[in-house]
Order: C-alpha cells, then sequence, then structure tokens
C-alpha cells in the first residue's frame, strides 16, 4: 500500500505479477512442495526460501539458471546449518567444514534443522538438491564445491564468536558469507562461456559485490538480529556510541548517537560502490548483467532508506514493494544503473546532518561515486538526469499512469 501514491510503482507491480515474470515452476501448484522431484523442487523451494532471488535468477540465460539456482540453494542449506541454535558446535562444525563433500552424497537429509518452515522442508529434501547438483556440468560442481568448502570453514570460525569486533573482522565475515558468493558467481559466468575467463579472477571486485549487499542487510536487520540474540554490527563502531551495548540504540533511536552509528556504518558500506561499478563495467552478457546489477542497485535504494533514519533502531526499514519491482523490471544496462545510483546518491548527499561525525567522509564517498558514474556512458532513455543531478528522475519517481485505487487494492499480492 505505500506504493498507492506512486502510480508507476503500481504498474511495475502488476507488470511483474501478471506479466509472465514469474515461471510456471514457481507458482504454486496442487501437488505438495515435498512431492515434487527435480527442478521442479528446486525452483519451488527457491522461491519459498527467497522470493526476491527467484525473481532475480529469471533475469540470467538459460545456460546458468540451473547452476545458480543449485548454487543458492546449497548456500542456503549451509547457512541454515549455521543458523540453528539448536545445534551444539560438536555437531555443528563438522557438518560446516564437510558440507562440500555432503553435497555428494546421494540421499543425505536432515531432520528438524532450520528456524523457518521452509529451511526446514528445505532440510529434509536436500537429497533432492544433491541429484540436481550431480546433474550440473564438472566445472559448474567444482566452482560450487569449492566455495562450500570455503564458506563452510569461515562460517566455522564465526560460530561460537558473539559478535565482530574491528572493522577488519568485519569485512572478513562479509567475505566469508557473502564476498566468497561473489567470487562463486565469477566462476559460473566464465565457466559458461558467456563472460571472459579473466572474469573469475576479478576476485577483489567480485568479493566488494558480496560486501556491498552483505554490509547493507546487516545495517538494515539491526533489530531482526538484536531480537534473535546476532550481533553483526562491528564493536570497533557501536562501542563509540553507546555506553552499555548495541542494544542501547533500540532504546533511544533519535538520539544523535545512535544515528551517528548507523550513518558511519552506512559511509563505510559506500566505500564499496567504486569496486561494484567497475565489476558491472566488465560485465558484457546483457543478462547476466541484469543479475548482478538489480541486487546492487536495491541495496543502494535501502542504504538511501536507511541513512540516518531512526526507523532502523524499531523495526526492519525494507524500500517500497513498488519500487523493488521498477527496479527489477527497468534494470536494463549500465545507463540504467547509472540513473537509479545518481537518483539515490544524491537523496543521501541532500540529506547529511552538517553536525553528523561522519558527514565530511559520508560526502567525500557519495561524490566520489557520483563522478565515476558521471564519466561512464548516458544515461537512459527514461529522463533521469544525465548529469547525475538526481532531480529528473526524482520527477520521474513520481510519474506514471493513473490506475484505479480500487483495482490496485483487490489485485496486489
Amino acid at each position: 500500500l505505500k506504493s498507492i501514491l506512486h502510480p508507476a510503482e503500481i504498474a511495475a507491480m502488476l507488470k511483474l505479477k501478471y506479466g509472465g515474470y514469474i515461471p510456471k515452476t514457481m507458482k504454486s501448484r496442487k501437488i505438495p512442495v515435498r512431492m515434487m522431484e527435480g527442478r521442479d523442487f528446486c525452483y519451488t523451494i527457491l522461491n519459498r526460501v527467497s522470493r526476491s532471488f527467484a525473481l532475480v535468477i529469471q533475469q540470467l540465460p538459460w545456460e546458468l539458471r540451473d547452476p545458480i539456482c543449485i548454487f543458492y540453494l546449497v548456500l542456503r542449506g549451509l547457512d541454515t546449518v549455521e543458523d540453528d541454535m539448536k545445534l551444539d558446535m560438536k555437531t555443528k562444525a563438522p557438518l560446516l567444514t564437510n558440507f562440500h563433500e555432503i553435497i555428494e552424497k546421494d540421499g543425505w537429509n536432515m531432520k528438524g534443522i532450520g528456524d523457518t518452515p521452509d529451511y526446514i522442508l528445505l532440510m529434509e529434501q536436500f537429497h533432492k538438491v544433491i541429484s540436481e547438483f550431480k546433474r550440473l556440468k564438472k566445472p559448474y560442481q567444482a566452482a560450487i564445491k569449492l566455495i562450500t568448502k570455503k564458506m563452510g570453514k569461515g562460517m566455522c570460525d564465526f560460530a561460537e564468536k558473539m559478535g565482530v569486533d574491528s572493522l577488519e573482522e568485519w569485512d572478513l565475515y562479509c567475505h566469508y558469507v557473502a564476498g566468497l558468493v561473489g567470487h562463486g558467481l565469477s566462476a559460473l559466468f566464465s565457466a559458461s562461456g558467456l563472460e571472459k575467463k579473466s572474469l573469475a579472477a576479478e576476485l577483489e571486485i567480485s568479493n566488494t559485490m558480496g560486501l556491498f549487499l552483505q554490509k547493507t542487510n546487516i545495517i538494515r536487520d539491526y533489530l531482526e538480529d538484536l531480537e534473535e540474540g546476532r550481533i553483526f554490527w562491528p564493536k570497533a563502531v557501536w562501542s563509540k556510541w553507546s555506553e552499555k551495548h548495541l542494544s542501547q540504540f533500540a532504546d533511544r533511536p533519535h538520539d544523535p548517537r545512535s544515528l551517528a552509528c548507523l550513518n558511519e556504518l552506512v559511509t563505510n558500506a559506500l566505500g564499496h560502490i567504486p569496486g561494484c561499478l567497475r565489476y558491472m563495467r566488465m560485465v558484457e552478457d546483457p543478462m547476466c548483467f541484469r543479475f548482478c546489477a538489480i541486487p546492487q542497485v536495491m541495496a543502494i535504494a535501502t542504504l538511501a532508506e536507511v541513512y540516518n533514519n531512526p526507523n532502523v533502531f524499531k523495526g526492519v526499514v525494507k524500500i517500497r514493494k513498488g519500487l523493488s519491482c521498477r527496479i527489477i523490471l527497468e534494470t536494463e544496462d549500465f545507463a540504467s544503473v547509472k540513473d537509479y545510483f545518481c537518483y539515490f546518491l544524491n537523496d543521501i548527499k541532500r540529506r547529511i546532518p552538517r553536525s553528523d561525525p561522519s558527514a565530511k567522509l559520508t560526502l567525500k564517498r557519495v561524490e566520489t561515486a557520483l563522478r565515476l558514474l558521471a564519466a561512464g556512458p548516458a544515461s537512459s532513455s527514461r529522463g533521469k538526469g544525465a548529469a547525475c543531478t538526481g532531480a529528473t528522475f526524482n520527477a520521474v519517481l513520481g510519474a506514471g499512469a493513473v490506475i484505479s485505487s480500487a483495482y490496485i487494492y483487490t489485485h496486489l499480492w
């Protein structure tokens, strides 16, 4: 309903829902999910455990859809083991460190593991994921297995820690849980022949793509993680602004110190934008590009939403569903990425409080990103600001066809 005042977003929501963007394998069926087999099970459970990823994966060429679907489900299984607080370390550690071998064991599954019904179902039926993994081409299997091995080791290293201390440790944690995903995707892209072999060697910027997404999620999920007993905000930052504990910010959401902590972390994440832009410029296949670019645009939109926003300490702050749909439909090339990044960076820029301790660094990182974007391709044809001012795009976001509110209300999700 937040998108009601943004007709173009409503149009995007309806187009995404009814325009054939969700394949039949992802739509609800009369057959229970646990009775499905093969690809049908994998794509249906993917839609259950991550609807957003299930949509984004449809941007990929056919050659890569199955490998990346299985890659995601394997890592989701690994992450489900890590997140399950019922498992003691005696049981959990060997599962994490040997998961890369488990995915080759016919018939393997685990019952009662996971903190949601969908995760539990995934683990109970994991043998079906393994069967599809073993059908993949050998280069794809090798890439998935290598990343699973590295990630499992990293997760094991952090499993008993109550949080992350330094910014360096924050980067390392984000590398294990997201940067390695970037490494794996680059390897899969290169193995497919759709991208140059050299892309697999771009480990630093592949890592950066993952860090930008993971840090955005960690910042946004402050309260949710806190309520579940998880602390992913680095102590080196939050301890500067809290006399007692990270939970203090939830008690004082409007306190300048709470917002100073939040803004410092957002500024840290903004520092990854140059590497992300460089990576996206290297991706040549249009469908691979969309797959990589859509989450990055979602991330900068989310950072603009959470920046200096006390609501982060009251609940999970999300961008409007309609805006998400527009991003999925409109992110087509680097020009469209430029348009969106310019808009959201300028949105942050105009809201930087002069009194904020990170204000100078925030402004510097925003302006650095804007300069890099201005040096890129011309803006797309949707009328967004060619000079990266964001002014024209601001008008475009508020424009669109007028749709009956009654129709909208009765036909939305």
